[in-house]
């Protein structure tokens, strides 16, 4: 295994801020602080537009270190380095040693070079020949092929020398918190937790309510809800998940209204406490993990009228995508083998047979008037929600 004297984080979008680019930047450097607290003690500072994490004593685990900031929103590339003497000697017995911990007979590579230090005597073109030509000198069995390479040698030259043969890709996006707080509706599903994913990715800080229906569903679909924020929190940092019982307002839905509009109405007196909610904590907008026409709830019209029932704005980040490239997003992410397993939710017991595909707006306000305490019904299922910090 290739030594680790500390890791370069270099990020994207933050550099294009302007004037607001420090807030991002501290804002990314706090975030990468507390999730390396797990992981040992670190040394975390920001210069040129590059994070430098450097452990602090034997505490620190550098291996876990990677695998925390492959999850951190803000990051573009992890580039785990050694430290080296900055002159040509040091910085070409560096770059050697890195190559000898890999396989390189019969392999092709190029050298980058990177010179903030303009005081060094060689230039970024100047340092990348010089150093080409050294590996080839070493014997290790490549050949160069500054196109498409099978290993490429990094250098930066900075207050001292790096040297790298390894760039990990980051999770991109925003820094969480940088772009305001937003409520998911996090179901036992596939989708719900792409969707937190989607727009954490874009800096914003997540709630989450989850509605649980016991005794129709157990205690074991309740704690896979959880499970899945704990997945979701390994990249959208602290979610604070917010339970709420919702049996007695699904039994009195399924007594008064018509049986086809079950599913729409039951949706709708879910946003409307998701937005109660949101309004309590300070989130602007709610999330949910629809996608158009994947179920009778999920059609242009259906989704109209659940639509109506708030006055914040509702998120879709899956609204044009297909089963299958969700799929493929919740495997990437790790919640896919705890979203299959085999616990209803409340939106999937109760579901009618004949479920209305094309609903009216004004069917359904008109259906939605037998429910004539549904006001303090919402109330008293807030009021008796169960919050859990997920970290």
């Amino acid at each position: 295994m290739q030594k680790i004297d500390l890791i370069l984080l270099k990020y994207g979008e933050i550099a294009l801020k302007g004037l607001n680019k420090p807030l991002f930047e501290r804002k990314l450097l706090d975030n990468i602080k507390s999730r390396l607290d797990k992981v040992g003690k670190f040394s975390v500072r920001r210069a040129q537009s590059t994070v430098y994490v450097e452990p602090l004593d034997e505490t620190a685990d550098m291996q876990e270190a990677l695998k925390v900031l492959e999850k951190i929103f803000g990051i573009v590339n992890i580039c785990p380095v050694v430290k080296c003497a900055k002159d040509m000697d040091s910085i070409a017995k560096t770059a050697v040693e890195c190559l000898e911990s890999l396989d390189t007979a019969g392999k092709t590579f190029k050298v980058e070079a990177k010179r903030e230090d303009k005081k060094f005597p060689l230039n970024s073109p100047q340092i990348c020949m010089e150093l080409g030509g050294r590996i080839l000198d070493a014997a290790l069995g490549l050949s160069v092929d500054v196109h498409n390479p099978e290993i490429t040698v990094n250098v930066e030259v900075r207050q001292e020398a790096y040297v790298y043969t390894q760039k990990l890709k980051g999770a991109g996006g925003m820094p969480v918190g940088t772009n305001g707080k937003s409520t998911i509706l996090l179901s036992g599903g596939i989708d719900s937790p792409v969707a937190g994913y989607m727009i954490a990715k874009r800096g914003v800080e997540l709630e989450a309510v989850h509605f649980h229906s016991h005794p129709y569903t157990s205690d074991r679909a309740k704690e896979k809800v959880i499970d899945l924020a704990r997945e979701m929190a390994q990249y959208c940092g602290k979610i604070r998940l917010h339970i709420v019982p919702f049996t007695q307002i699904q039994l009195d839905i399924i007594e008064k209204c018509p049986e086809n509009y079950l599913t729409v109405i039951m949706r709708r007196i879910m946003m409307r406490i998701a937005e109660k909610v949101s309004n309590r904590v300070g989130s602007a907008a709610l999330i949910t993990g629809e996608s158009i026409g994947q179920v009778a709830s999920q059609t242009m019209e259906s989704l109209v009228c659940t639509d109506n029932a708030v006055n914040i704005p509702v998120f879709r980040p899956l609204i044009g995508m297909d089963k299958e490239e969700i799929v493929t997003i919740s495997k990437k992410i790790g919640t896919y083998e705890t979203s299959i397993l085999p616990y209803e939710d409340c939106c999937t017991i109760f579901v009618p047979k004949h479920p209305k595909t094309k609903p009216q707006l004004n069917e359904i306000i008109e259906a939605e008037k037998a429910l004539e305490n549904i006001e303090e019904m919402i109330d008293q299922a807030i009021s008796e929600e169960e919050v859990l910090i997920i970290k």
